[in-house]
């Protein structure tokens, strides 16, 4: 009888450990970044403090996968650097070139990393690497907000979240100005939405 059992056990706890791993897949929720609302900005300096210059990248595109409940996700995203935009046209054209970004050689920015830091189902932070003009270096990302609802419009979940981190561009192989004495930290702010794909959304229902 014990031995019955025991092996009776076994494809029942199989059944289970499959059952609860299925359950933990289907809680992971895949984003895709709306890139009509997503714009990666950025803050540098100009003349060593004279003023700050402030651009953005009007293209970007990713995708984000989160599970609220185990506290747990990751972001990818892929920044269309020829979209650099200063509000300056000769200034857009001169950041495209070869002493800043060389958009030729490096047409993509991109960056992974994962949702960390979980506070009631919202991350705080993301631990990552930034791979910008052929250099790759971790950068971490503090989300200064995070928020999920229904969008009102598609009919499926939308989440959204404002990022800041600082980095240092002579670490990327964009060393201009700094003889000048330009400073060579750049502020990231970055707001992002990305809404739930339809398959996760038609699940959820």
């Amino acid at each position: 009888m014990e031995i019955r059992n025991r092996f009776a056990f076994g494809p029942l706890a199989l059944v289970a450990l499959l059952a609860a791993n299925g359950l933990a897949a289907a809680a992971t929720v895949n984003y895709e970044i709306d890139p009509e609302h997503t714009y990666p900005s950025f803050e540098a300096d100009h003349m060593a403090g004279l003023s700050v210059w402030r651009g953005k990248f009007n293209r970007s595109s990713g995708k984000v996968a989160l599970d609220k409940t185990a506290g747990t996700g990751s972001v990818d995203v892929v920044i269309d650097v020829a979209s650099i935009d200063f509000g300056h046209d000769v200034l857009n054209e001169h950041a495209r070139g070869a002493e800043l970004f060389d958009v030729a050689k490096y047409p993509q920015a991109t960056y992974s990393g994962r949702l960390e830091g979980f506070v009631d189902g919202k991350p705080t932070r993301v631990a990552g690497e930034l791979t910008l003009h052929g250099v790759t270096r971790p950068v971490e990302l503090k989300l200064n907000s995070f928020k999920c609802m229904p969008h009102p419009m598609l009919k499926r979940e939308v989440c959204g979240a404002d990022a800041l981190a600082t980095i240092q561009r002579d670490e990327f192989g964009m060393p201009a100005g700094k003889d000048y004495g330009f400073s060579m930290a750049v502020t990231l702010r970055i707001q992002v939405e990305a809404i739930a794909e339809e398959a996760a959304a038609a699940g959820s229902q």
